[in-house]
């Protein structure tokens, strides 16, 4: 039975618009694939093989087997409460309003980090290969590209995410042909070397600080969650392209650093930030090295089209039940059906990413992600085993077990993040529940809330 998305404020009328059902599973896996970037491998590539020792493809393997618990429970939570909102949606259903703003509060983090976090990378990629031009250039330049194409629609953004990910599997067959023909003409390579390290750390505590790190490679997953009133068939396509997405952008991430750093078996970077252009000219000379500023730069501009359409949705539905103002946040545009204010929000706050840093970035991404998986594979627990009392033992397995096993993976991983990225952290989480209490009016007012109804 379809779910009407109801607001206790009232349901909106016409000029609210409505979001238009036209993606199918192959669209949604596009979307997460380009949302995450195969090649966002090479962001914190010199930032992670410092942090781990010379482990980066180690460190995925740690952070992917946590995702694939947590995609599993966002694809059960999707089955649920197929609406937009992701894990402020399905935290707010099953553990209360206040839970669920301060969730959404921790993804908008992420979400509006990390269009800034591929700015940032686009002025930093295209200002190493065209130094006459300031970084800061190509960054409005391509906030201004993105913007447009989000207010014009979903299907302007799948079609442009089938030409990015051509380009990046062209890339990536280049990479790995000369890649390997680069090692094989090396001599002696120790093919373990990439899981045992380079020496300098050693032990599980810098494994796990920088597989917390890698957290931001994932969200690809959970920003398809967010598409879920523009899905076909949202209980069945999203699940199944969450789990699709997550298994083969994990397998893409391990293989690509795994060869990296048999190219490159070094943490001596020119520049720890763009270390990857280290690893091209080591594999391919300058050749390689442009064509991954090409691929890599397309594929940045892709996962900013497919970050801010997210968070835009994030922040419709926040609006669209009270929680940020309606008047602003809750409107679609009636020509684009799109959350047009919302978008020129988020091009507004991207600006930042021309003064903030990678590494402040690439962790408080991976904050606000690992805030937000954990309140999912909770959530599953709470709607599946104690509010609908799905007790045998087959369903204890897939909504206690494995959620159970999610969220201690998670939780381990958010603990492995720098002090400084936990400080910062909670003080973000504190400014939510700041704002919470001044729109409950110290709590005195119920938290305004989507009421999904049958």
């Amino acid at each position: 039975m379809s779910r009407e998305t109801i607001l206790t404020r009232g349901a909106p009328g016409p000029a609210a618009g409505q979001l238009r059902r036209v993606l199918g599973v192959p669209s949604l896996v596009l979307f997460g694939l380009v949302y995450m970037v195969p090649l966002t491998v090479f962001t914190t590539y010199g930032i992670v093989t410092e942090m781990s020792g010379g482990r980066v493809p180690a460190a995925y393997l740690v952070t992917l087997a946590a995702m694939v618990f947590t995609a599993n429970s966002y694809a059960r939570m999707v089955r649920a409460y197929p609406v937009a909102g992701s894990a402020y949606t399905y935290t707010q259903q099953s553990f209360g309003a206040g839970t669920g703003f301060l969730a959404g509060w921790s993804l908008l983090l992420d979400y509006l980090f990390l269009p800034m976090i591929n700015y940032l990378v686009i002025g930093l990629y295209l200002n190493a290969a065209l130094p006459g031009v300031p970084a800061w250039v190509f960054v409005v330049a391509a906030i201004a590209i993105v913007t447009v194409l989000n207010v014009v629609g979903v299907v302007s953004i799948a079609r442009a995410n089938s030409v990015i990910i051509a380009v990046q599997a062209l890339f990536i067959a280049t990479f790995v042909t000369l890649g390997w023909a680069a090692i094989a003409g090396s001599g002696a390579v120790d093919p373990l070397a990439p899981f045992t390290g380079d020496g300098s750390l050693s032990g599980v505590g810098p494994l796990f600080a920088g597989a917390a790190v890698l957290c931001l490679s994932f969200l690809g997953f959970d920003s398809i969650s967010t598409m879920a009133e523009e899905a076909k068939d949202a209980r069945r396509s999203v699940p199944r392209a969450i789990l699709i997405t997550t298994a083969t952008a994990g397998l893409v991430f391990v293989g690509l650093s795994y060869l990296a750093q048999l190219v490159y078996p070094s943490n001596d970077f020119a520049d720890v930030d763009s270390a990857a252009l280290d690893v091209m000219a080591a594999a391919g000379g300058q050749f390689l090295a442009v064509f991954f500023t090409a691929a890599y730069v397309s594929g940045a501009l892709g996962s900013a089209l497919t970050s801010q359409a997210s968070v835009a949705r994030i922040l419709y539905a926040m609006g669209r039940d009270g929680v940020l103002p309606t008047s602003f946040f809750g409107r679609l545009s009636v020509r684009f059906s799109t959350p047009v204010p919302a978008i020129l929000c988020v091009s507004v706050v991207s600006c930042a990413a021309v003064v903030v840093s990678l590494g402040l970035l690439a962790e408080m991404i991976s904050f606000g992600a690992l805030i937000a998986f954990s309140a999912v594979n909770l959530s599953v627990i709470k709607h599946y085993v104690i509010d609908k009392s799905r007790r045998s033992v087959r369903d204890l397995i897939a909504y206690l077990v494995l959620p159970g096993v999610g969220f201690a993976m998670t939780l381990w991983l958010w603990t492995s993040l720098s002090p400084r990225t936990l400080v910062v952290g909670l003080i973000w989480m504190a400014l939510g529940g700041l704002y919470l209490a001044w729109v409950t009016r110290g709590f005195r007012r119920p938290t305004p809330t989507l009421d999904l109804k049958e």
